[in-house]
């Protein structure tokens, strides 16, 4: 019974990490949407991906929150001040162990051949991953009333929630 539950946590934590981040407020690792409110009508918002979510996403969920919060706070639209992405790049690198030790050899006399790895000789096979992590913020300014024509950094809430609220990715309940 602890075995077939151990097992049940290790695959739904192994799921949990498959998929994009989504679009929630930001969980213990940071991962998610956060707001703050700088003034009556400032915020900063936030949103940080987890290496399975794209540069795209995080952007677009960036949005979509900051229309939230501007509907949520009785505004009808928003001017992005200023915007800013970052991408953090992880490289990891693993040992798999020496080729000689762990994966043996076969053949006769003077000339024996690896079964991994580079043949002929001693030496670690190693793994190397790499990953990018994606984080954005916006500051924005709420305004009632229709946007300001002409100026391209200001959105309609109301539009941008509708147009981006199915593409972003929702934890499955």
């Amino acid at each position: 019974m602890i075995r077939k539950l151990l097992t049940l946590t290790a695959v739904a934590t192994l799921a949990a990490c498959a998929t994009p981040t989504p679009f929630e407020p930001a969980n213990g690792q940071g991962y998610g949407f956060a707001d703050q409110r700088i003034e009556e009508n400032r915020y900063r918002i936030s949103f940080r991906g987890n290496s399975l979510t794209t540069r795209e996403q995080v952007e677009t969920a960036l949005l979509l929150r900051a229309a939230e919060v501007t509907l949520e706070n009785g505004y009808d639209h928003f001017i992005v001040v200023s915007d800013d992405t970052e991408k953090t790049t992880e490289t990891r690198v693993t040992d798999l162990g020496p080729r000689y030790g762990a994966f043996g050899y076969y053949g006769f006399g003077p000339f024996p051949y690896y079964v991994r790895g580079y043949p002929w000789g001693w030496g670690s096979d190693i793994d190397v991953r790499e990953s990018q992590r994606y984080s954005a913020v916006a500051y924005i300014v709420l305004g009632k009333g229709p946007k300001p024509e002409g100026n391209v950094a200001a959105y309609d809430a109301a539009e941008v929630q509708k147009n981006l609220s199915g593409a972003v990715y929702r934890r499955s309940k």
